[in-house]
């Protein structure tokens, strides 16, 4: 009898001993199992705080200024500036948001850090470079005066300025060299350039004055009524990139410039959006 008491007395201590070692297995696996998953999840946190740290250069453009900055058939920001935009961005290995402003409120804009540059063939005035940084220039600008081939107007004559109605966008240094130079002409002013062009392809005003790219894209498609008068005005006038004042950004653009200029990037964008001479 005292056998057969102790008998099952072992057998539990068996089973439970035995209970033990399947419960510390169970809880090891599932240990392991949870490690893993922890180190899966920890790789992808890993991977979505890389994507976290390219850091999203914000840029500004006009999106009405061809061919420098424009919107094409699809809605879509294009042109010089915006290729540029995005080769400087990849030489930055920053990701870019690229959005269209109004040309009045491009530098408000910037002030107020709705977004971090302007890239817009914004030429660098002192009026300008008191309210923002400029980088180095990537693009060299000259003027010109357009009107009906059939017109009179000629631009070496003061008298035929001043007594034509020009049209200019407003807050350009087109409408400034204008006003600056010719102070009795009478100057109708626009918000866009493309408002501008249409003005002189309805007759509105009697003559145009643009920068030259522009206006030789416009003319590449009214070239039949429409011309260049007179020589190329030569101001030298540069274009930069604007940045906030005193922001360290102004140095890593100028050095990821100085790279595509260097690496045959800048002359390929270059020649893409201005194949003539």
């Amino acid at each position: 009898m005292l056998k057969s008491r102790v008998a099952p007395s072992n057998i539990s201590h068996s089973l439970i001993k035995k209970g033990a070692i399947t419960l510390i297995a169970a809880l090891s696996v599932s240990a392991l199992v949870t490690g893993c998953n922890n180190a899966d999840s920890t790789s992808e946190t890993a991977a979505e705080g890389a994507d976290a740290q390219q850091k999203v250069l914000r840029v500004a453009t006009e999106g009405a200024y061809a061919p420098f900055n424009y919107t094409d058939a699809e809605g879509n920001l294009a042109g010089f500036d915006v290729d540029i935009t995005n080769a400087l961005c990849e030489q930055m290995q920053r990701k870019c948001e690229i959005t269209a402003q109004d040309w009045e409120g491009i530098i408000p804009g910037l002030k107020a850090k709705k977004y971090d540059a302007i890239i817009a063939a914004m030429s660098v005035t002192p009026e300008r470079a008191e309210q923002v940084d400029f980088t180095e220039p990537y693009f060299t600008n000259s003027l010109v005066f357009i009107a009906t081939k059939d017109s009179g107007f000629d631009p070496s004559s003061a008298e035929t300025i001043n007594s034509s109605e020009i049209a200019a966008q407003r807050s350009t240094i087109s409408s400034q060299w204008l006003e600056s130079n010719y102070p009795k002409t009478s100057i109708k002013m626009y918000d866009t350039l493309n408002n501008a062009f249409l003005d002189l392809e309805s007759n509105r005003v009697d003559a145009m004055i643009s920068d030259k790219l522009p206006a030789l894209e416009w003319l590449s498609k009214n070239g039949s009524t429409f011309e260049i008068k007179g020589s190329e005005i030569e101001i030298d006038d540069n274009f930069a990139i604007a940045v906030r004042k005193q922001d360290a950004l102004k140095q890593e653009i100028n050095t990821a410039l100085a790279a595509i200029k260097a690496n045959g990037t800048y002359d390929r964008i270059k020649d893409k959006h201005f194949p003539m001479p």
